[in-house]
């Protein structure tokens, strides 16, 4: 079998290392010509946010150095350009083979309407990883929050077996015949804490540990679950926990309850910052419409309101065009955005 990660990035760099650490052939592919340099003359080094870490040597590519055929390619690239990233890919497929896409929100239709069906596999990943410089990146996440769901939206796929052995030499990893429940549940929780993080450049522990932050959070994921569970998702369990069960509420109760629970939650990600901050941050148009967005589309299909989902996206867009600063601050502007709206 042959193997790439194409958009070796944070997330890319830490998965490809893991993989090559095990004795798998694995090549890392990137755009960025700094981090391919540092990584093929020093290795991967991967960081640990609760100390330690590894080194591993890989091998780097740019994407205008690729030959042969792939039989399995993870792909980790920004959503937004699945349909010319995967038209490219296709001349590197082999016969036989699959694409499988870790991205966030819900990308394996766009991955599937060029490389087809069954050539299309998904994988949410539930951890999370900061670059630092070429060569080296930070998995931000806990060492025992390392877990992932692969499967298929489309049906029985016997390719997702393919991509199990790989993604184990990582972490545990779940094959979901509810694929598109477990999408959602990482959908829910990125809508909130991955968008909130992006408009503030706040971490997960930080939102989940301050009250007004934490309220806001709280509003997206109950829009999150409601449009999911109107769109006839069942959300899957995440690392064994049920989001609906633990963070849904109706009455005050269940309300409070959610509210204590949030920051346990996000404990084994307090570090985390979203990958879209870095995007707003360098002045470049984030994927949000593919997080928060995809709530919001699917929550007008089913003639839902969700006025928290709709805040963060056009919070976004201002700070994209320049007219916002990118701060913490703007969990107060937020705040007053959704004054007197339920």
């Amino acid at each position: 079998m042959r193997a790439c990660i194409y958009g070796a990035g944070a997330m890319g760099t830490v998965l490809g290392a893991y993989i090559a650490r095990a004795g798998k052939q694995i090549d890392l592919i990137t755009r960025n010509r700094q981090h391919v340099a540092a990584l093929n003359a020093k290795g991967a080094q991967v960081m640990f946010a609760e100390g330690g870490g590894f080194t591993q040597r890989v091998t780097a590519l740019l994407p205008e150095q690729m030959t042969g055929r792939y039989d399995l390619i993870f792909l980790m690239t920004k959503q937004r350009f699945n349909s010319e990233v995967v038209s490219f890919l296709m001349d590197y497929l082999a016969e036989g083979g699959a694409i499988c896409t870790t991205q966030n929100g819900l990308p394996e239709p766009s991955v599937a309407a060029v490389a087809g069906e069954q050539n299309t596999v998904g994988c949410a990943i539930s951890w999370g990883a900061t670059f630092v410089q070429p060569g080296q990146v930070m998995l931000t996440s806990s060492l025992d929050a390392m877990t992932m769901s692969i499967g298929s939206p489309f049906g029985k796929n016997d390719k997702v077996n393919l991509f199990i052995p790989y993604l184990e030499c990582a972490g545990r990893v779940e094959a979901l015949e509810n694929f598109l429940g477990a999408r959602w549940s990482k959908l829910i929780v990125n809508s909130a804490f991955s968008s909130l993080s992006a408009v503030t450049s706040l971490t997960f522990g930080k939102i989940a540990s301050g009250a007004n932050s934490r309220a806001l959070a709280q509003r997206l994921l109950k829009e999150g679950i409601d449009c999911a569970l109107a769109s006839g998702v069942t959300p899957a369990k995440i690392q064994g926990h049920d989001p609906v069960k633990w963070l849904n509420y109706n009455g005050a109760f269940k309300r409070v309850l959610s509210f204590l629970i949030i920051p346990v939650a996000m404990k084994k990600h307090k570090n985390l910052v979203s990958g879209m901050y870095f995007d707003l941050a360098a002045g470049k148009k984030c994927d949000i419409d593919f997080v928060s967005g995809v709530v919001a589309e699917h929550a007008q299909r089913a003639g839902m309101a969700v006025p928290a989902t709709q805040a963060v996206l056009t919070l976004a867009e201002q700070i994209e065009r320049g007219e916002v600063p990118l701060s913490p601050d703007n969990i107060s502007r937020l705040r007053a955005m959704l004054k007197g709206k339920k």
